[in-house]
């Protein structure tokens, strides 16, 4: 697979909306409970602040044009949300792969960029939460360096149920 990793533009906003609102109304793999707009994404790539991260995992072999390349996943990190400069070292960081795409290594592709695009904005440990009941992802962000650090009981309710999330840090 000819998988290139670069930073989401806001013409991409329509490919990060196919790949994240079915996840999103699976209710799987995620804790957001609310699909996203296409504006309302490119929005928020628009308006991303200095030290915000976002990659996106383009495929260039698809449908037999090898010209033209599909979003098949990204990854976002943003400052840890702060009242205090004492956090600004800590991201948080979201990773999401076409549901029809997982296991084959995207995310894999994703995570080096990423590290790299942190240490060039002084971001020294990276912090997310992994839902408990996605094992895949939890392994995925294990083998990129990430440890658990604790369970967040009934962190959120889905459709009706409550997830307990894994709350994972990775040092630069």
């Amino acid at each position: 697979m000819d998988l290139r990793i670069r930073s989401a533009r806001p013409d991409d906003a329509a490919a990060i909306v196919a790949i994240f609102n079915p996840i999103i109304n699976a209710g799987l793999y995620t804790a957001f409970d609310t699909p996203f707009t296409v504006e309302a994404e490119r929005d928020y790539i628009l308006n991303m602040g200095p030290r915000d991260i976002f990659h996106v995992a383009v495929r260039y072999e698809d449908e037999g044009h090898p010209e033209r390349g599909r979003i098949v996943g990204f990854q976002s990190m943003s400052p840890y949300p702060s009242a205090t400069r004492s956090w600004a070292h800590v991201g948080v960081l979201g990773t999401f792969v076409d549901l029809t795409l997982r296991r084959q290594g995207i995310a894999s592709r994703l995570f080096p960029a990423t590290f790299e695009a942190a240490r060039q904005k002084s971001y020294e440990k990276l912090f997310t939460f992994i839902r408990a009941d996605n094992p895949t992802a939890l392994a995925a962000y294990l083998k990129h360096g990430f440890r658990i650090v604790g369970t967040a009981q009934k962190q959120a309710k889905i459709q009706g149920r409550y997830m307990d999330e894994i709350i994972i840090e990775r040092f630069l």
